[in-house]
């Protein structure tokens, strides 16, 4: 009965018989009355599959029985019951398309949409404005009024300064929250005097800031706040309203605009070192790049107007946009992992700007993470500081879609549109987003729709490409003016009072800027330092020291035998059970193949304390089916992972969804807070890699120089000529090899279990951290001769060069370097030839070149006559040009196949041409080495 609750008693019960037995005998009532219930279909639209069986009823009078009767033996749906419901139309109408009527734009008119809301598109007339309606209530309204009152009332609720899409969502507890929510006080905010002259003072701030900067520094880029101001006081009353809801930390990512604005007055930057970073100075630290002022991250602790304290972050960034958002999931999710332990306590805010968040294909990737077990981080607040022009762009070239948050809906998130120029709207928005998020630990997007005062950057032209848009903006007073003479209207603040909020501040501004000209050298901010606290930085050469990566023997069995074994109350398919127990048969024959070599990484990290992530495509078991980290029962598909039993520490292992750009951001950003831990992230295939270049490019190989950043994280990219085709055969070392410079990563190709096993315990145990990238195998890990003992695990070293062991010096003629799995079909054809005149040296760690093990082999082969580099990629590609680089002088010769535009040939047997003919070349003493 609750579905009419909005009539009057009569017209509730009759409606519900009649609904009642249309449901079981849908043309057994009149046909008016059938229509009625088709056209309507109120279970489904308002209450989702919830039945009124079981409801609390009473028992109808005789009178009302007779109309029951009556209108099912051919009476029609009276007339006042068919005008509540078009008004129930209506305010449906208001509650889905509300938004599209707003007062949202603050320099121009919206755009035009039909049909719109009036009242005759509803069946309704100017007559029934004076007509009380009982589902006045269900706008939270206290009683039956007005038409007239009604639409008053839903015009201030869904279109005014905001303007707010739910109705997409599918949980109905979610819409009744906001459906209350908006209700209460008319969707507009009750502020205190106090509250409002905060508000004010933030805004202040924002405005006078950019103000400042534009008279000191005239036209120099600084990416300007300016028309979008109200995200200051937007970004400080999200803080302050979370940090009551049980918010202790926030991680928040954006890009450019009104970077310096928030690193100012949210984060608390000094204005001084702002300014003199103006002037260009160089840094204190040696060997550092730096970057420019908009990129740069900081971290602080602040005390919220409510009280509270609160970790703040900003992530450096690059100019790519929305990149960002991927590394503020993975930091937020690392801090929930290791510190809180509750989603509740971090917050994820990402700043988008509105063509960004509509272009850029990271949105959708990060987008799709809000819920999945891996990823998830109890819900991001999204606000769109939206300028109208995306980059120089009219938002009608810019998207197809009506709005650039559009991508809410894939989420069922709720979006608020706000008028930038009416701040109280924009707090009030930021206190819905700051409730939703706590009591559904979902997505929440603030859609903030200002203006850019100046072009994309300030000296730009704006007027080149918006010249009527920039007609209105130059005329157009900004938020502070606005708020302040409406607070002046209040009686809330004086003239003298506004004098002096300005006066102060502009005296601060000036005292900093004169002490900002002191300033030697700029200093940069460390980014998350006590998450840090105990990493050192890697020393001159400290990549070519060795590290103590051994473990006890005993200890190490007794892992092996752990992992390698399933529970015996368990049923697992056949196929699994005879993997492990060859993998048990193995450790007894003091044997350890890849995929054992390789979890006994993992393990002795957890019983080092050391917490282990792992993600990608198939990562659980594998994607060539040798890991199975994860086994599932066969009857119940119950998962069971062997590592979670090795010890206290955390063991987590997720498949990603089918994203490369947006879940190695998220894992380069769980490593950046993550120093403790070791991070991986493996590609299905090597070559997939590429699909997230812009990570590795701006983040990977160059955030330690440009923002002092460290990170440990590990990629794991199955490299190896297959004969697979173009695609799955490279995973582009040639491009890796071509961004390494001052010790920013490693990049190896290993060739046996010990020395993977020895190089990922290195990552922990170095006192610093560097990313790691391994041209990880897929062949070699079943090949017979990948194995090494457990002693060579125990009590071992990573070797960045592995020498010939069977290779007589004083017979050797040609010395030959490869790397990866090469090697082994090079030494099978040695072998085969019982080639004495052979030598083949393995170079594990391509980055950075040990030169002088290097020099040594060298050396030690005094007596050759040539001197090869052998590789399968085509020339142009693999190692070869980055070899020549290190050893230009030695005379070095390379055998490859002929320089291509594609890494391999789509034929098997030209593959199989190839690889045969670099074998062959390598063995042919009689003809110099060249490409084949």
């Amino acid at each position: 009965m609750d579905r009419f609750s909005f009539l009057n008693a009569a017209h509730t019960q009759l409606i519900e018989d009649l609904y009642q037995q249309y449901k079981k005998y849908p043309d057994s009532v009149e046909p008016s009355w059938k229509s009625f219930f088709q056209g309507f279909d109120f279970a489904l639209e308002n209450y989702g599959d919830e039945d009124t069986e079981g409801s609390a009823t009473y028992a109808p009078s005789v009178p009302v029985q007779q109309m029951v009767q009556s209108a099912s033996a051919g009476g029609e749906v009276p007339e006042d019951i068919r005008r509540e419901f078009k008004v129930v139309n209506l305010i449906e109408a208001y509650r889905s398309r509300g938004h599209l009527f707003t007062k949202t734009n603050p320099v121009r008119e919206r755009r035009h949409y039909s049909p719109t809301l009036d009242i005759e598109n509803f069946g309704l007339s100017r007559e029934d404005l004076q007509r009380r309606f009982n589902c006045a209530v269900q706008t939270g309204m206290p009683g039956s009024s007005t038409l007239q009152d009604i639409i008053t009332h839903l015009e201030k609720t869904y279109c005014d300064s905001i303007g707010i899409e739910y109705m997409h969502i599918s949980n109905v507890a979610e819409k009744e929250f906001i459906k209350e929510w908006l209700q209460n006080n008319e969707n507009h905010p009750v502020l205190s005097s106090e509250e409002k002259i905060n508000i004010l003072h933030k805004l202040n701030q924002a405005v006078a800031f950019e103000n400042y900067l534009n008279t000191k520094f005239v036209g120099q880029k600084r990416f300007s706040l300016e028309g979008g101001e109200s995200l200051i006081p937007a970004l400080d009353q999200l803080i302050t309203r979370s940090s009551t809801l049980g918010v202790n930390e926030v991680v928040l990512g954006m890009a450019h605009r009104g970077r310096l604005n928030v690193l100012s007055n949210i984060f608390g930057k000094s204005y001084k070192q702002i300014f003199s970073e103006f002037e260009g100075k160089e840094f204190e630290e040696d060997v550092f790049s730096g970057d420019v002022k908009y990129h740069l991250g900081a971290t602080n602790i602040i005390k919220t107007a409510a009280g509270e304290e609160v970790i703040i972050n900003l992530c450096p960034n690059p100019s790519h946009l929305e990149t960002v958002a991927a590394l503020v999931e993975g930091i937020s999710r690392a801090k929930v992992d290791h510190k809180y332990h509750d989603y509740h306590k971090v917050l994820p805010i990402v700043i988008h700007g509105d063509g960004a968040l509509a272009g850029q294909g990271i949105v959708y990737e990060v987008a799709q993470m809000m819920t999945l077990d891996g990823y998830k981080t109890g819900g991001t607040v999204h606000i769109v500081t939206n300028n109208q022009v995306a980059f120089t762009t009219n938002y009608l070239d810019s998207r197809s879609s009506i709005y650039c948050t559009d991508i809410a809906k894939v989420t069922d998130s709720p979006v608020m549109h706000v008028n930038d120029d009416d701040v109280e709207a924009v707090v009030h928005a930021i206190h819905f987003a700051a409730e939703y998020r706590a009591k559904f630990g979902k997505d929440v997007y603030i859609d903030l729709l200002g203006y850019r005062k100046y072009g994309h950057n300030e000296g730009d032209e704006p007027r080149f490409t918006q010249p009527q848009l920039y007609k209105l903006i130059s005329k157009h007073p900004n938020p502070r003016e606005i708020y302040k003479n409406k607070l002046k209207e209040e009686g809330i603040v004086s003239d003298d009072k506004l004098k002096m909020m300005e006066a102060e501040f502009k005296q601060l501004l000036d005292k900093d800027f004169d002490a900002s000209k002191e300033i030697v050298k700029n200093k940069m901010d460390l980014f998350m330092a006590e998450d840090w606290k105990g990493i050192g930085y890697c020393p001159k050469g400290g990549l070519q020291i060795p590290a103590d990566t051994r473990y006890d023997l005993a200890m190490l069995k007794d892992l092996a035998v752990k992992i390698s074994t399933l529970p015996k109350d368990k049923k697992f398919i056949s196929k699994i059970t005879r993997l492990f127990d060859a993998r048990l048969k193995l450790i007894e024959n003091n044997t350890v193949d890849w995929a054992i070599g390789e979890q006994l990484a993992y393990a002795t990290l957890l019983t080092e304390n050391h917490s282990v992530r792992i993600s990608g495509e198939d990562v659980e078991r594998g994607t060539f089916s040798h890991r199975h980290a994860v086994v599932k029962t066969e009857d119940h598909e119950e998962e069971y992972a062997p590592l979670d039993h090795v010890s206290e520490a955390k063991f987590d292992i997720y498949n990603s969804h089918l994203s490369e750009y947006g879940v190695l951001g998220f894992e380069y950003g769980y490593a950046m807070a993550s120093p403790e831990a070791l991070t991986i992230w493996e590609a299905q295939f090597g070559d997939f890699v590429n699909g997230a270049q812009i990570i590795i490019d701006q983040y990977l190989v160059a955030a330690e120089e440009k923002w002092r950043v460290q990170n440990g994280l590990v990629m794991l990219l199955p490299h190896g000529f297959e004969g697979q085709g173009a695609e799955h055969s490279s995973a582009r070392l040639e491009r890796f090899l071509a961004l390494c410079a001052n010790q920013n990563i490693i990049v190896a190709n290993c060739t046996t279990p010990a020395n993977f096993f020895h190089m990922i315990r290195r990552q922990l145990i170095w006192d610093f951290r560097k990313p790691l990238v391994v041209m990880s195998p897929k062949s070699l890990l079943r090949h017979p001769k990948v194995v090494s003992t457990l002693e060579e695990l125990a009590e071992g070293s990573f070797q960045p060069i592995i020498d010939d062991a069977t290779a007589d010096p004083e017979k050797v003629e040609r010395l030959v370097l490869c790397s990866g799995k090469l090697y082994y079909e090079l030494l099978a054809k040695k072998e085969e030839s019982a080639a004495e005149n052979i030598a083949l040296v393995r170079v594990e760690q391509l980055y950075p070149l040990q030169q002088d093990k290097l020099n040594e082999i060298l050396d030690k082969y005094s007596n050759r006559t040539s001197l090869v580099w052998a590789q399968e990629e085509p020339e142009n590609m693999g190692a070869w040009t980055y070899i020549l680089r290190n050893m230009r002088d030695t005379g070095i010769q390379v055998v490859a196949p002929v320089p291509s535009g594609s890494p391999a040939p789509g034929s098997h047997k030209m593959f199989e041409k190839n690889q045969s003919g670099v074998i062959s070349k390598v063995f042919n003493l009689s003809k110099s080495p060249v490409t084949v």
